[in-house]
């Protein structure tokens, strides 16, 4: 029997837990129900099982959504169990822990490779979370030599799975192919056909050498150095602080607490852009600064207030502020307030885009940004009144 390599190599999954004893139950654990419109409970349940979270479909005519708080995600498996019930047992399949897996392989780091599988996954959300199609995701990154890659593609004959691999030498690429065939495992190879139609584009032939090799010497560039300067510059930036660089900003980013101004700046600045963010509190003075930069880099964000809530309640729980602890931070009252004193804000201001934070990854966020900052930047014909993107 052939060994599994998983422990040779830079495999992203984790053995899946033993079975309870079930001679000692356990406490059965209370069910948390959220109301909310359908759009709503639909995006909860696809947050929830991205998280690992197993979920139960309520019974037809209620508008609630279960959450079991005991679920445990193993393996990079996505679990559904539904209720069962007459009405919906013929439309939900339960997931169990034995995914259908895909390997990915890489050269390099895999980063190619696992973005363009998570991408390619997020097609599949309505099956995660409708009808249930579990999927166990493996990384092998560094695999330079035949006989390694000849191991993976062996245990993943044996396991059923997809291989998915970005290989820049040729013949490392061409012997993947063909054990592939061989063995009748499906296949994708990623970077081969992209650098085929860019070496028949530019006519010139590729390296073959993947990215990061010895044989590569890839100087420092301009851009190297933008980028890390971004970073560096909204760091300092962060939060409200140094409102006088305002000015130096490519992307002034604004909007109450917990809509994401952090993480959305530094994602910014990692693609070299000068990101400052202003935190919009109830009560508090916004700095001059805000409004004497050009109007054209300032955005907004918001997002529901139920969302907000959750988001806040959370916050100040892994802060150590417990449930008896009085605040009106993630109070539903003075999330609505802060929210109203924002779009006010967002009024008074015409020109601030005010995008929708709710349900979208940062990558969509910082998606809209660009595409409306590059906009702007090349006098494409943008309105000048205030707009939710």
């Amino acid at each position: 029997m052939l060994a599994c390599p998983c422990s040779a190599f830079n495999l992203r999954a984790t053995a899946a837990p033993a079975n309870p004893d079930i001679s000692d139950p356990e406490p059965e654990p209370k069910v948390r129900k959220l109301k909310g419109s359908p759009q709503f409970n639909r995006w909860y349940r696809a947050r929830a099982l991205r998280s690992g979270h197993k979920l139960e479909r309520p019974s037809h005519g209620t508008g609630a959504l279960e959450v079991n708080p005991s679920a445990q995600r193993t393996s990079g498996t996505l679990s559904l169990e539904p209720t069962s019930t007459a009405n919906d047992s013929d439309r939900e399949v339960e997931l169990t822990d034995s995914g259908k897996p895909i390997y990915m392989v890489s050269d390099g780091t895999g980063w190619t490779a696992e973005h363009s599988v998570n991408a390619a996954l997020g097609q599949f959300e309505h099956c995660l979370v409708d009808r249930g199609c579990p999927v166990n995701t493996h990384l092998f990154s560094g695999i330079d030599d035949v006989e390694r890659l000849m191991e993976i593609i062996k245990q993943a004959a044996k396991e059923g799975a997809l291989l998915v691999y970005t290989l820049a030498d040729p013949s490392m690429a061409e012997s993947a192919k063909q054990a592939c065939k061989l063995w009748g495992i499906p296949s994708t190879d990623i970077l081969g056909p992209i650098t085929e139609a860019i070496a028949a584009h530019l006519g010139v032939s590729p390296s073959g050498l993947p990215r990061g090799a010895a044989g590569r010497n890839i100087p420092l560039s301009d851009e190297y150095f933008r980028r890390i300067e971004a970073v560096e510059f909204t760091i300092k930036q962060d939060d409200g602080a140094l409102p006088q660089n305002l000015s130096k900003a490519d992307i002034v980013l604004t909007g109450v607490s917990r809509t994401g101004k952090t993480p959305l700046s530094i994602y910014l600045a990692q693609k070299g852009y000068k990101v400052a963010n202003v935190p919009i509190v109830k009560g508090v003075a916004l700095p001059k600064g805000l409004f004497e930069v050009d109007p054209e880099k300032v955005f907004g964000l918001t997002i529901n207030p139920l969302v907000l809530q959750t988001i806040r309640k959370a916050r100040a729980k892994s802060l150590g502020f417990g449930d008896n602890a009085r605040s009106n931070y993630s109070e539903m009252a003075y999330v609505k307030e802060e929210l109203e004193f924002a779009r006010k804000v967002f009024a008074q201001n015409p020109t601030w885009p005010v995008i929708e934070v709710t349900g979208k990854a940062i990558e969509e966020t910082a998606a809209v940004i660009l595409r409306l900052y590059h906009d702007r930047k090349q006098k494409c014909s943008m309105p000048r009144i205030s707009k939710r993107y």
